[in-house]
């Protein structure tokens, strides 16, 4: 009986630490776009999540054009796909409705 709680506590931590980072992640995005956006699109990164507010970011993002709506922004320059859900997480954090300011 113990051995079965020791398996199971075990796999339940290992899923859960696992799973922690196949989630999106503010800082990440912000991280991006500071080392593959910033420069390109020439602007900070508060005027650039500051372009919509976050219904309108979701509702971007939910139909696919994000990175549209990226390269709208920054001159015909996208991401690629893996790290769209940062940017995402990233512009909605810091969405104009949002009275959160990044430190970028």
């Amino acid at each position: 009986m113990k051995n079965l709680l020791k398996i199971t506590i075990s796999i339940v931590l290992s899923l859960g630490i696992i799973s922690t980072q196949l989630f999106s992640d503010v800082a990440k995005g912000q991280k991006i776009y500071t080392k593959k956006l910033k420069v390109k699109c020439g602007i900070s990164g508060s005027s650039f999540a500051g372009k919509h507010s976050q219904d309108q970011w979701e509702e971007i993002y939910d139909a696919g054009k994000l990175n549209d709506e990226i390269k709208k922004i920054c001159h015909g320059h996208g991401v690629d796909s893996k790290s769209l859900p940062h940017i995402y997480d990233f512009v909605y954090e810091y969405a104009n409705d949002s009275g959160n300011v990044p430190s970028i």
